[in-house]
C-alpha cells in the first residue's frame, strides 16, 4: 500500500532541475521519487541531530 504524501515546494537550482530532469529520462523514475530518496539520504546522515531515543546501533557506534 502506497503511504500518503503531503505536498511541499521546493526551490532547486536550473542545474538541479535539468539533471534531474536527464536522470528521469533515462530511467522513467519520477523527480519527486528521487527527492524523496534525497531526503532520506540527508535525514540518515544527521540522524544524530533529531530528537529520539537511541537504538542498541547508536550506542554501540559510541564504544571504541
Amino acid at each position: 500500500m502506497a503511504r500518503k504524501k503531503i505536498s511541499t515546494t521546493v526551490y532547486i537550482t536550473p542545474e538541479q532541475s535539468e539533471r534531474l530532469k536527464l536522470l528521469h529520462d533515462r530511467t522513467r523514475v519520477p523527480v519527486a521519487e528521487y527527492v524523496r530518496q534525497g531526503i532520506d539520504l540527508v535525514l540518515e546522515k544527521y540522524r544524530g541531530a533529531l530528537p529520539g531515543q537511541l537504538t542498541l546501533e547508536d550506542l554501540g557506534r559510541g564504544k571504541g
